[in-house]
């Protein structure tokens, strides 16, 4: 016998508290209460989802048929709002970056276990099928241990974001730049493969955007326990491209973001052996990543990012800038 729909507040409805909204109706399995302060947005997910909605979050906390929170508000909110939630033993789904910095985040670990409720941050690569399918493939070990990693990364941001001037991204309290922003995904991914950043090294520069002057470009290094990470970021080149080689000992995993797949080459070979791994469309990830956060309300197996893959996310973020403001390597 099917389970009843679950009750789901989104807190923001912004460009991804939308997808959110979007997404979770679209698994079958969810409710949506749409919860922002600003009229407008309410009667727009009214008329385009005919969901409920609601001008402040904590109408809902005495709403006995909630059953998760997905928190899509300003970074300096989520833990004070997420800690809120599993308090009243509520799941949550903490959009990223999990903070802007580590204060209450321990908390926030301690209210999840007292609850015994399910929390996970919103890192979609997790669910990028080629990124899947190639961290299966590393983790095997068939090369070996992973010595190097090389990520190269970019867009122009513009296209995908026309109103960068005026949301979060302008300001980095809010979460604004390209590290706290976009660097922040491709971190999490290595870290989710190779384990936790032990030192970062950073640059970063305002290059090209117009109408900020938070850094649009970041060239990083770091170490992973034994293996050697690089970052090279732009967010104004013409290309929508992500590439991530993983070099092991006795080959390499080269993962093809926007070719939408990954290919294999050991040690001796000369050519790539390709695996196709489509996306249809960028919902297609938020829609996993709610079924993922479904299945995490139910007890069951998810590839969501945990609260302590955020926060060791989070202390990457922390590390890069201060590396790039004293200039100087940094421990996280």
């Amino acid at each position: 016998m099917p389970m009843p729909p679950h009750l789901i507040l989104v807190i923001g409805c912004g460009s991804i508290g939308e997808r959110h909204v979007r997404t979770f109706l679209a698994t079958g399995r969810a409710k949506i209460i749409a919860c922002d302060n600003r009229p407008q947005i309410r009667q727009q997910m009214t008329e385009r989802y005919g969901v409920e909605t609601i001008s402040e979050w904590t109408d809902a906390l005495k709403d006995s048929a909630l059953t998760g929170v997905v928190v899509a508000t300003p970074a300096p909110q989520h833990v004070a709002m997420a800690t809120r939630w599993l308090e009243t033993r509520r799941h949550v789904l903490c959009e990223k970056p999990l903070s802007l910095n580590l204060v209450g985040v321990e908390q926030l670990i301690a209210a999840r276990d007292a609850a015994q409720r399910f929390a996970a941050v919103g890192y979609t690569l997790h669910f990028v099928p080629g990124l899947q399918q190639a961290r299966e493939f590393l983790q095997a070990g068939t090369f070996g241990p992973i010595r190097h990693v090389a990520v190269n990364t970019g867009q122009h941001f513009p296209l995908f974001r026309p109103a960068y001037r005026e949301i979060y991204y302008r300001d980095h309290a809010q979460g604004g730049g390209a590290i706290q922003d976009a660097l922040t995904h491709m971190a999490n991914a290595v870290e989710w493969i190779v384990g936790p950043t032990t030192r970062v090294y950073c640059d970063a520069a305002h290059q090209v955007l117009e109408g900020v002057s938070v850094e649009d470009t970041v060239n990083a290094t770091a170490r992973n326990g034994s293996a050697l990470v690089s970052y090279a970021l732009t967010q104004f080149q013409a290309a929508n491209d992500t590439r991530m080689d993983f070099h092991a000992e006795t080959g390499s995993v080269r993962i093809e973001f926007n070719a939408q797949r990954w290919g294999v080459m050991a040690r001796g070979e000369t050519e790539w052996k390709w695996h196709a791994a489509p996306v249809a469309e960028r919902d297609q990830l938020y829609l996993a990543q709610a079924n993922a956060f479904l299945d995490g309300c139910e007890g069951k197996p998810n590839l969501l990012c945990t609260l302590e893959e955020g926060a060791r996310t989070l202390r990457f973020n922390l590390a890069a800038l201060q590396s790039w403001r004293e200039n100087r390597p940094v421990e996280p």
